[in-house]
């Protein structure tokens, strides 16, 4: 090996000679040379290219190698006026040394680029065969993903049931194909068996969404009997839950416990589940052995609020009070696994923690925990209104045991709630002494528990139309809670019904501030607004509303009415007609909306809508009337003929139904008809003028005997009518003096009592009062100084024969609807065109 050494003899030169030899050509002035600190400043002068350095390479030949000091020597000096290095006999020396740091031995002036970016960008990858077998099987697999994904997405919107299903199908179908094109590519053992399990499943899942749930079982079944689908067999919890839906609950049982046996032992939570829905199907047969079995079982595993609830409610059933009253205590000791609630509070001192409570206060988890604990407490409360009256002899006793209970638990906050639901308990059993005096017990404990029962104590008051009351405990439940949105609408009540509407006002717009989704606050607002002629103010509220109550009957009402009062009728007629939809056998708003019909013309649509209305409340006089009216007008006497013989049935004291009856035949032609009803109406009422005069008519046209007899009563009535007449005017004219005096002050009576009430019925009441007044004023007038009757008579006989003068006690009859198709001015054609009629026959 040691031959191969080359040894340099001291005469011969040394390789590592020349690093310390001087060049002359470096004693020009660098400082001043332009073209040098140019150089430096650019970032090729600040970091200059390194130079090559060579080792020894050991079996070299008899004459030694160069070094970098012999080639400055000879070598060509650079733009720099710095001799050039690396270089031998003009050409470049590799430097393969550094290459992996990213030099080379390229020439000096080449930009440092390790990263080889200055070759400009790559070239695009080559593009795959679209064609290819491979291909065509991954995109088909990709396409049968995302109509797997699109199906469980409609089904999630809850509205496109249908449009999911035939996702799903549209999957089945290109999975199908999918497998036979790995069939026909020889890779069978390639097949995707998550991806039929997802397009199986999701198959039978949009099967049993769309109630088809025959194709859901038998989709269920080709999943569960593949032995290739792993942990198949809890998918026969689907199928129970299924025959449950079909009222097979004993299949549904057996569907369970096969799932329970494919669980295992370790996944508690899955288990208690089966076993819970076996216990529904227990109790949906009426075997509450069976379930209580079932119910403890989970109990003692894994105790929750659903479980302990229906447990409950199988005791109830079986009647078992202690276990009842166990099983309570079990539920109150069940846990809700939240966090703390303390840990919502604000920190004072702490900002960055405030900062994440900002966050945290109402996100997903925290709304989570707040339905869970809402859950738990709806069950608590729902059991102790279950068991209260059968654990003690009482319900009142009940309930005390129930709230000492709570009290001792976690959830001392629901002990008060119970107490209010045990006055509301006294109020269905129509207790209300008791139950104010539940209520009433709440005043000096927290003020928010003190404000719910003075909100109760005002309304149940306000019910009773106490309306002093009520407004005190308003006033009482403001005081403990100002933000408390119902007592506000409580206290407006109070003042709206002593006609205060500007304060109602302002305390049903205080409640909104605190409270914008107090709806009771927004409509009674829109009704104040009503009662103020604010018609627009009252429309937006209640449009406000029906935005926030679709359906609400009510709401729709005051829209229409309120677009009826600004007589905007297209808006009325639309609105009415949205509320039909809603309501469609109310016969008030049948015939308002035949009213409106009425008023514009649409005769048509006018009868048809009342006649609606006269199906539905075949009582209303005012429908019967014009319905009568109507056949009259379009000459079909016969067909009106039914309407008044209804209204006489419920009327029978007014004569006018049975003269329009006689007065129907009469114009149909049917004259012996007529006359038997008149007679039958004589013999009713023989002092009526009217029908005497259609009966000495009808007689004489017909030639019979009676003719001269009706005529000699008809003078006979006539003559008494207008001495009753002359009578009643010269007994008016007497006591006209106290008369007018009375009259006066009965109408600032009813004028005060009147203005004591809020609303049009209280209005109609008044003006009732003050006629009866006026009435009776003047009768009393007349009486004392008005003299006997010529005849013997007593006074006693005078009184009730001016008082049998024949006066419409409805007062006028109303105008009869303008329903007839000939033109104003034109009379009907009529027998007795010749002759003169009484005005009265027919409406005017």
């Amino acid at each position: 090996m040691m031959r191969n050494v080359h040894l340099v003899p001291e005469d011969e030169d040394d390789i590592y000679s020349g690093y310390n030899d001087y060049n002359p050509q470096f004693d020009e002035d660098i400082d001043n040379d332009e073209g040098f600190q140019q150089a430096v400043k650019t970032s090729h002068g600040r970091r200059p290219p390194p130079t090559a350095s060579v080792k020894p390479v050991l079996g070299a030949g008899p004459r030694p190698l160069g070094t970098a000091a012999q080639r400055m020597k000879t070598g060509m000096v650079s733009s720099m006026g710095r001799p050039t290095t690396g270089a031998q006999d003009g050409v470049a020396r590799p430097m393969t040394a550094v290459r992996a740091a990213g030099y080379s031995s390229a020439p000096r002036g080449m930009q440092f680029d390790p990263l080889n970016q200055a070759k400009g960008p790559a070239p695009p990858l080559e593009a795959k065969a679209e064609d290819s077998p491979e291909e065509k099987v991954k995109q088909l697999e990709k396409k049968v993903m995302e109509l797997v994904e699109e199906s469980c997405m409609a089904n999630s919107r809850g509205d496109s049931f249908s449009l999911a299903l035939e996702k799903a199908k549209e999957a089945g179908r290109q999975e199908r194909q999918l497998v036979r094109q790995r069939e026909q590519l020889a890779s069978g053992e390639q097949i995707n068996l998550d991806l039929t399990y997802s397009v199986l499943f999701n198959l039978a899942n949009q099967y049993a969404a769309n109630e088809m749930y025959n194709e859901a079982l038998n989709t269920y079944t080709v999943i569960v009997k593949n032995k290739m689908f792993s942990n198949a067999g809890r998918l026969r919890v689907n199928m129970g839950n299924i025959y449950f839906k079909q009222r097979n609950y004993a299949k549904a049982i057996k569907f369970y416990r096969m799932a329970l046996d494919q669980v295992p032992t370790a996944h508690k939570e899955m288990r208690a589940r089966i076993m819970q829905n076996i216990a529904l199907v227990f109790i949906r047969m009426g075997q509450y052995s069976d379930a209580v079995t079932t119910l403890e079982h989970v109990m003692n595993e894994k105790p929750d609020f659903k479980s302990g609830f229906n447990l409950i409610l199988c005791y109830f059933a079986l009647g078992d009070r202690e276990k009842m009253k166990k099983t309570f205590q079990r539920l109150l000791n069940c846990a809700l696994n939240i966090d703390d609630e303390d840990k919502y509070l604000p920190h004072p001192d702490d900002k960055h923690y405030n900062m994440i409570l900002e966050v945290i206060r109402n996100d997903t988890l925290r709304q989570m925990e707040r339905e869970k604990k809402t859950y738990a407490e709806k069950c608590i409360m729902a059991a102790a209104k279950v068991i209260a009256p059968a654990i003690e002899s009482s319900f009142a006793a009940g309930y005390d045991w129930c709230v000492e209970q709570v009290k001792t638990s976690t959830f001392l906050e629901m002990a008060n709630d119970l107490e209010i639901n045990k006055a509301i308990m006294y109020l269905k059993q129509k207790d209300f002494n008791q139950a104010v005096e539940t209520l009433k017990s709440f005043e000096k404990k927290d003020s928010k528990v003190a404000s719910t029962a003075a909100t109760n104590l005002s309304f149940l008051y306000f019910l009773e139309n106490e309306i002093g009351q009520a407004d005190k405990y308003a006033e009482v439940a403001m005081t403990a809670d100002r933000y408390n949105p119902s007592a506000l609408v409580n206290k407006g009540n109070c003042v709206f019904m002593q006609s205060e509407h500007e304060r109602a006002r302002e305390f049903y717009q205080e409640a909104l501030r605190n409270d914008s989704t107090c709806t009771e606050a927004l409509y009674n607002l829109g009704l104040t607004y009503k009662k103020l002629g604010r018609l627009e103010d009252a429309l937006d509220c209640f449009l406000k509303l029906h935005a926030i109550l679709r359906n609400s009957a009510q709401v729709i009402y005051q829209i229409a009415d309120l677009y009826d009062l600004l007589e905007d009728t297209a808006q009325a007629t639309e609105w009415f007609m949205q509320l039909i939809g809603v309501v469609p056998t109310d016969a008030f708003i049948l015939a308002r909306l035949g009213e409106i019909y009425d008023n514009e013309g649409d005769k048509t649509q006018a009868f048809q809508y009342h006649y609606e209305s006269f199906r539905y409340f075949p009582s209303n006089i005012e429908i019967i009337e014009w319905l009568g009216a109507y056949y009259i007008d379009s000459q079909f006497c016969e067909k009106a003929i039914h309407y008044f013989e209804r209204a006489a049935v419920i009327q029978p004291s007014q004569v006018k139904w049975q003269l329009m009856v006689a007065s129907c035949h009469r114009r149909s032609g049917n004259y012996q008809q007529a006359l038997e009803t008149y007679k039958e109406i004589h013999s009713k009422f023989p002092e009526n003028v009217e029908c005497l005069r259609f009966l000495v008519r009808l007689c004489n046209d017909l030639g019979l005997k009676e003719a001269q007899d009706y005529a000699t009563k008809l003078k006979k009535a006539e003559k008494a009518r207008e001495l009753r007449e002359q009578r009643a005017s010269s007994g008016s004219r007497r006591g006209s003096g106290r008369g007018i005096r009375e009259h006066s002050a009965g109408s600032d009576r009813a004028s005060s009592a009147d203005s004591g009430r809020g609303g049009s019925g209280g209005s109609r009441g008044g003006s009732a009062r003050a006629g009866s007044a006026s009435r009776g004023g003047s009768a009393r007038s007349g009486s004392g100084r008005m003299r006997l009757p010529d005849s013997n008579e007593p006074y006693e006989a005078t009184r009730r024969e001016v008082d049998a003068s024949y006066v419409d006690p409805l007062g006028a009859a109303a105008e009869r609807p303008k329903t007839a198709a000939r033109q104003r001015g034109q009379q009907p054609e009529d027998e007795f065109g010749d002759e003169e009629l009484g005005d009265d026959l027919l409406p005017d």
